[in-house]
């Protein structure tokens, strides 16, 4: 099997991020690139669910501050609105789902999920988003303060990849 990548294929148009769920967008845009390449395709969406905010930012995570997407603005965002949330309470989690779309066949998604806690103030320089925020539970450094292979080991992506892995094994052989 031959993995490629979207932008093997130019031709194919952008997708609008509009869902109401990172399922929708996850499938959604799986969808789009599947009808235009004739192709089994993989789409995949993440956000980060924060519990004291209802879920926020959620679906919204990479425009949580406005448009454009700014990590550094979502990150201030999202300090500002925990700044009166004790640590003990600030429970949340990314999930990352992964979306398949094979012609001719129903649609299906695989989910990741790493549970943690919001900090009250950036620890580390790796990474990207929120992690310089987040402590998974069991941990002693965020996201930011991990290699990228621990952080694949323990992340809401790394665990909806391997859980793809099977799905398209089982899917496709």
């Amino acid at each position: 099997m031959t993995l490629m990548s979207v932008s093997d294929f130019p031709d194919v148009p952008e997708v609008e991020e509009d869902g109401d769920t990172l399922e929708a967008n996850a499938l959604k845009k799986a969808r789009a690139v599947s009808e235009a390449t004739g192709l089994p395709a993989l789409a995949d969406d993440t956000g980060l669910e924060v519990d004291a905010l209802g879920g926020a930012p959620g679906v919204m995570s990479a425009r949580y501050s406005g448009e454009p997407p700014d990590y550094e603005r979502n990150n201030e965002k999202l300090l500002r609105e925990l700044a009166d949330v004790r640590e003990v309470d600030r429970g949340a989690r990314f999930r990352c789902v992964v979306a398949l779309a094979v012609p001719g066949e129903k649609d299906r998604t695989v989910e990741g999920v790493t549970t943690g806690r919001i900090l009250g103030s950036r620890r580390g320089d790796g990474g990207f988003g929120y992690d310089p925020l987040f402590l998974p539970d069991g941990a002693t450094r965020t996201y930011a303060e991990m290699s990228a292979d621990e952080k694949n080991t323990c992340s809401h992506r790394g665990r909806a990849v391997r859980a793809a892995r099977k799905m398209v094994e089982e899917v496709l052989g």
